[in-house]
This record gives structure tokens, sequence and C-alpha cells, in this order.
């Protein structure tokens, strides 16, 4: 009778347990999925764990450290009978899918958030650098700031390449524990003297592996004290680019030169527009709207700093002269509303990443075509739109205006950033500013 009972008992738990399980199949639904919305620099997909609740109805993409191409996640997850060669990567995909489904099948009722904690709880998952990046990554995409999420991007990819030099295996984990500042100067000489990148690049991406640092530090997932970057550390190369200008004579020659072609004559009809809206950057240029120019004034926040300065957003105030009116009269195309784009470079249709791809393309437009030109005209070749900020602020400094003038036509919050913006200009434009100041010994 107590043996019957017992069996009673485990019977009863049993199928309770079953409709918990099957309560749960209709409460959540986890996959794994490739994430083509974006196509990273290695012409792959991120792998991402998908959880889907129908009651109520939400999606959450999560990432992983893994990316595939469509044919290899066919050939790897989606085949019934994997190769030799994939049947090590699908083992280690199935424990991640089994992690997912055994962390919701634990919490009755499903709930994201706490789904969000345990995922964090993942015994080494959260000491993972490459599971970090791939996070910070997909938040920058969903912030839309596509430039900067490339940069990362990049970053992440040659640390990769690094580990991978390293160990002569394909790397999937980095812990930050293997960070140390010798790890980070065999870096430095690897991407320096092994391939032949820049100090300046370097300097970008170990900017990224430090950010990524210190938000793991945020997040509570290591201690500070391993932090490897910082005072008797290891501490980033810090070379500053010298900003190029063109000086009052050049700039002369190149406004008065003769295009050989419509697209040169484009190229400068913009670089000039850039040179007199305080330096504008194209990309600001391509969103501005109707309701960003009222009579003979643009007011407008740049895309730079919409993210950074939330809590001090600067608008920019710039008064136009009958040629910047010109410019924008003859390439400006008819509004449809106050919130009409004032130029054809790209289309509220468009994806935020298709956005990205046409300023990008716009910029090298004009500056191939800038290039051709100036050197025609015995100008440097080496100019770009980006010297058309440059040859603005030398102008303004050059004419005697103070560092608070040209940082409030910059848009800059803080006079650092103003003072650290006129430390890069070369020693010629420093030069003539200082002597410029004993201008007033002519009187």
């Amino acid at each position: 009778m107590f043996i019957m009972h017992f069996c009673m008992q485990i019977v009863c738990k049993c199928i309770i347990f079953v409709y918990i399980l099957k309560d749960m199949e209709k409460q959540v639904f986890i996959s794994l999925v490739l994430d083509k919305r974006y196509e990273k620099a290695n012409k792959k997909y991120p792998l991402k764990l998908r959880v889907f609740t129908p009651e109520p109805r939400r999606q959450k993409l999560y990432p992983t450290i893994y990316d595939f191409t469509e044919k290899e996640f066919q050939n790897i997850w989606l085949t019934s009978k994997p190769t030799k060669e994939h049947r090590s990567i699908r083992e280690k995909l199935q424990a991640l899918e089994k992690m997912a489904l055994d962390k919701a099948y634990n919490l009755v009722p499903f709930d994201f958030e706490e789904f969000d904690k345990s995922l964090k709880t993942v015994k080494g998952d959260r000491q993972n650098v490459l599971l970090k990046y791939q996070e910070q990554i997909d938040r920058l995409k969903l912030l839309d700031q596509i430039g900067t999420a490339q940069l990362y991007e990049l970053s992440l990819k040659s640390i990769m390449a690094f580990v991978t030099n390293l160990t002569g295996k394909e790397v999937h984990k980095l812990f930050y524990r293997e960070i140390n500042p010798l790890w980070l100067e065999r870096y430095e000489k690897y991407m320096i003297e092994a391939m032949h990148r820049s100090t300046t690049t370097v300097s970008m991406y170990l900017r990224c592996l430090r950010a990524i640092f210190h938000n793991a530090i945020a997040d509570k997932e290591i201690d500070p004290e391993i932090l490897p970057f910082g005072k008797n550390k290891y501490l980033i190369p810090n070379y500053k680019k010298v900003k190029k200008a063109l000086n009052k004579a050049q700039l002369k020659i190149l406004f008065e030169s003769k295009p050989n072609n419509p697209e040169q004559e484009k190229a400068k009809d913009f670089w000039f527009l850039s040179f007199f809206c305080n330096g504008m950057n194209l990309k600001d240029i391509a969103l501005l709207r109707y309701n960003n120019l009222q009579d003979d004034k643009l007011t407008f926040l740049r895309a730079k700093t919409k993210n950074t300065t939330k809590q001090n957003q600067k608008p920019i105030t710039i008064y136009l002269n009958q040629i910047a009116k010109e410019i924008i009269d003859r390439y400006s195309i008819t509004a449809e509303s106050p919130k009409s784009l004032i130029f054809p470079i790209i289309s509220d249709h468009d994806s935020e990443i298709i956005k990205f791809n046409k300023i990008k393309n716009f910029t090298r437009f004009v500056n191939q075509n800038l290039k051709v030109l100036a050197a025609k005209n015995g100008i440097t070749d080496e100019i770009s739109s980006y010297w058309a900020r440059h040859s603005f602020a030398t102008s303004l400094i050059r004419s005697g205006k103070s560092m608070e003038v040209v940082g409030e036509a910059f848009g800059h919050s803080d006079k650092k950033t103003t003072q650290n913006y006129f430390a890069g200009f070369d020693d010629d434009t420093k030069k003539t500013i200082s002597n410029d100041l004993m201008d007033f010994l002519d009187l």
C-alpha cells in the first residue's frame, strides 16, 4: 500500500511537471537565428538567441559570440546531419540553446527581466570580453550609431586576429583577466609591426577595449583592480592628427577655380557650404531639414553630439551669407513639409545603415573630386571635406576671434574641447596666429 501511494505521488509530480513544461512552451519560444539586419565586415551575420513570447507578444534578441554566413549556418545548425568538421560547433550551439531553455523553464511565469538577470549569472559568460563587445555593438546599432558600431566591430576583429595569431586557434572566448599591460603592449606591437596599422588606428581600437572594461566595471561584472589601463599600467598611444587648413590665399584660389565637370563643381560647392556654415560636416548637411532653415539662418544639433551630450545639448545657429544661400538654392529639393530634407543625399525611407552608407559615399564623392580640382590649381591634393572645418576655425582665430567665439560656432559645451581642437593645428598656423596678436603695434 505504501509503495502504491509513493508511486502515485511520483506519477502526480511527473504529470504536474509535464503540464508546467507544456505551459512554458505556450509562454516562451527560444531559438538560434542569424540577425540579417546587419552584415559584419567579414560578410557574416551575428548569431542571436531569439526569445519570443506570444502573450504578451514580445521578442528579444540576445547576442552571442558567434557569426556565420547563411551557408555556414545552414550546414552547422539547420541541417539534420552536419559534417564532422561542423559537429563540434553544433554541440556548442546546442549547449547554448539548452542553457537558455533551462533558465526559461525555471521562470514560471516567464519574465524577460528575470531572464536577463539569470543570463548574467552564467558562470564565465560575464567574464568574456568578446561577449561584452557584441553587446555593445548591438546596443550601438539599436541607437542608430552605425559608425561607432562599425569601429567597435573593427576593434573586436583585430583583437580576435591577435589572439588567433598568439594561440594558433580560432578564438571564441577571451577573459578580462587575460588582458594585462604586457598583453596590450604585445597587441600594439603586433598591430603596428605585423599588420602595418597606424598608431591612430591602434589608439582608436584600444579606446574601444578600454570602454568595454569600464562598462564591465560599471555593471559590477569585474573588479576595478584588474583594469589594465592607466598610470603605471598601460597607456594608450595618444597621437593627435595635425589639423590641416587652407590659408586666405589658398581659399581664394580654390573659390575662383574653374571645375572641369559637374562633379567637381558640386564637390567644390558643398565644400564651401561647409566652410561658410561654421565648418559643418557633411553628415549634418545631409541631415538638414527645412525646419532647420529660417530666413537667413540655420539652427541645428550636431549628429555627433546628440547621444553624448544629452544633458546639455547646444543648438548651433549659423547666419547664412549670400554664397551659402545660393549653394542651398542650387541643390535643394522642393519641400513637401517643414520636416522635409533639404538635400537629396539620403531619404527618409532609407534604413539607418543605408543612410550611413549614402552619407559615406557622398563624402567620398566630395573628397575625390575636390582633390583633383585642388591639385590642378596648385593646392595640395591631401585636402578633404574635414579641411573646411579647420579652415573655418583658422580663419576665425586669425581674424582675432577668441576661443569662446570659436567654441560657440562649433557647438562645444566645454572650453577644453576647443583648446584641444586648436592644439592639433600645425606649427605654421600657430605661428601666424601668434604673430597676428601683435597687430595692435601697427596702429
